[in-house]
């Protein structure tokens, strides 16, 4: 069976590696914001382009705290493309905000043209979401953001390095957020996230913020949360860093192959924004009329797949409440109906990608 991820695959390509780190963790006695968090923090603000990065547990987390501190709330709204995440959603409404939707492009991020008619006095941010690790138009995203005086939050998630005109992605905005679980790009063993921001002032709010709002012990400076990455974590995550450009690199060589050789007239093949380079977090292949079959034959050939999303955020029923119906966003209904996410992994072999190619290539409706 071809698994549509396989993380055991990465870990195979460096575990003594990922075993060393972990003893030296266990046997340092300090678990929670210890030398491997700083130096993690200073590692990934490094390799991203940023001033600051702060460790926290989870890319939720990053998500609406990056909204509270920057003063976000009840009668505000944030602009969100209608086919993100519904966590990318939640960390809007988590603090009170109403989520405005946008609809998607046709490289499945939001589509910029649209933005500005989405514009009311109530609106105060826009979350920039690099979907499946396709970077956003940030250039026009941050014209729009400077013309009404708008914050801008980037969800980083599934774009661990990737770019915009050359400049790595979670460094246009007031906020980069990036989350660390396990299948991303530069996956943890668990939980973690972070933020980053060329923003001193805000860096520290996010350090107070994320430790019960306090920066000396018991002296507590604001109703916070427990939000901090953990030494386990930020040490593998330091391993897994120092590879991460060799993984996007593979990624990379097994989407050009995919690229090159699925030729199914059913398949829509992803597209990549001129401007933008992709890390391929997924592989996702819009099916014209016949996904649901397709999955089905590709399942009787021992190819597992995924659908990364079937249902929009405004469909949802966590999200009922803001009346939205079926119809509302097209263009985003009609890719929840066709996505699909091909098998895509560090440690793939190409007899694996032929077996995938070849059966994608000879599903007929």
């Amino acid at each position: 069976m071809i698994m549509p991820n396989n993380l055991g695959r990465q870990y195979s390509l460096h575990a003594e590696e990922y075993k060393k780190k972990a003893c030296e963790v266990l046997d340092s006695g300090w678990y929670i914001l210890g030398k491997e968090v700083s130096a993690f923090e200073e590692e990934w603000a490094k390799y991203i382009g940023s001033k600051y990065c702060v460790g926290l547990a989870s890319g939720l987390d990053a998500l609406w705290i990056s909204f509270r501190l920057l003063g976000i709330g009840n009668g505000d709204e944030v602009i969100v493309c209608a086919n993100a995440y519904i966590a990318c959603v939640m960390g809007i409404t988590m603090n009170g905000a109403t989520p405005v939707f946008v609809e998607p492009d046709q490289y499945d991020n939001i589509d910029v043209d649209k933005i500005e008619a989405a514009i009311t006095d109530k609106t105060k941010a826009i979350l920039a979401v690099h979907l499946y690790g396709q970077a956003c138009n940030m250039t026009k995203i941050m014209d729009v953001a400077h013309k009404h005086n708008l914050k801008v939050v980037e969800d980083c998630a599934q774009s661990h390095g990737n770019h915009w005109n050359g400049k790595t992605v979670g460094t246009f905005g007031d906020v980069g957020c990036f989350s660390f679980y396990p299948s991303k790009g530069c996956g943890a063993f668990g939980d973690a996230g972070c933020i980053v921001t060329d923003n001193e002032e805000l860096a520290k709010m996010f350090r107070v913020f994320r430790n019960y709002g306090s920066e000396k012990r018991y002296h507590n400076m604001m109703v916070g949360s427990n939000s901090r990455l953990d030494e386990m974590q930020a040490g593998l995550l330091r391993v897994k860093l120092t590879h991460l450009d060799e993984f996007n690199e593979e990624r990379c060589r097994i989407a050009a192959r995919y690229n090159a050789e699925i030729t199914n007239p059913l398949i829509r093949k992803p597209q990549i924004r001129p401007g933008a380079d992709s890390t391929w977090h997924q592989y996702v292949v819009h099916v014209l009329g016949y996904r649901d079959e397709m999955i089905e034959y590709l399942e009787e050939c021992e190819i597992g797949t995924l659908i990364h999303y079937p249902l929009p955020p405004h469909l949802s029923e966590a999200y009922a409440y803001l009346g939205h119906q079926k119809g509302d966003f097209p263009i985003a209904e009609r890719y929840a109906e066709e996505v699909l996410s091909l098998p895509m992994y560090n440690g793939m072999t190409r007899d694996e990608q032929s077996e995938v190619i070849q059966n994608i290539n000879s599903f007929r409706s």
